[in-house]
C-alpha cells in the first residue's frame, strides 16, 4: 500500500512523529457505523463484494466509499432499508452516526456523508406447514 494514499493526522506531539490512517480503515469505521442504524437492512456493495461473501469474506466497507478532496473528506454510503421504516430519519441517523464515529475513532471531519438507498427489503414471511395437511387440502368429513 503506498503511503500518499494514506491520511495523515496532525499530531498534538509532533516530536513524536506522525500519524497515518490507510483510507480502508475509515471506510471499515463507516461501513459498520452505517450498518448499526436500526433500519438498516444491509450495505450495497459491488459484484466483487457479493464474489467475496459468497466464499465466505465479508467486506465491513462494503458499500462505501471515501473521497478526499481539497482536503476535505467526502462520503459516500450505499444501504438497503427495512420495510416500513421512515427513510428520511434512518438516512439522518446514518448521516450522524457516521459523522460522530469517525470523528471519535480518528479526530477526522467529514465534509459531506452522502446516503444513497438502493432499495427497501420487506419483511420476510415465513409459512407455515401444518404437518397434518402437508399440501393444503380440506380433510372430507366422513358420514
Amino acid at each position: 500500500m503506498s503511503d500518499e494514499n494514506n491520511i495523515v493526522l496532525t499530531s498534538s506531539q509532533p516530536d513524536l512523529g506522525e500519524i497515518k490512517i490507510a483510507p480502508e480503515v475509515v471506510e471499515v469505521i463507516i461501513g459498520i457505523a452505517a450498518s448499526e442504524v436500526e433500519g438498516v437492512y444491509s450495505m450495497h456493495g459491488s459484484i466483487a463484494n457479493s464474489f467475496s461473501k459468497l466464499f465466505g469474506r465479508q467486506d465491513r466497507k462494503q458499500g462505501v466509499k471515501l473521497a478526499a478532496a481539497q482536503n476535505e473528506l467526502k462520503v459516500d454510503v450505499n444501504v438497503f432499508l427495512n420495510y416500513g421504516v421512515s427513510v428520511p430519519k434512518v438516512a439522518s441517523e446514518i448521516q450522524d452516526k457516521v459523522a460522530q464515529q469517525v470523528l471519535f475513532m480518528t479526530g477526522l471531519q467529514l465534509a459531506s456523508v452522502d446516503v444513497h438507498v438502493q432499495g427497501v427489503v420487506p419483511e420476510k414471511v415465513e409459512a407455515t406447514v401444518d404437518p397434518n395437511n402437508i399440501f393444503g387440502e380440506e380433510k372430507e368429513e366422513n358420514k
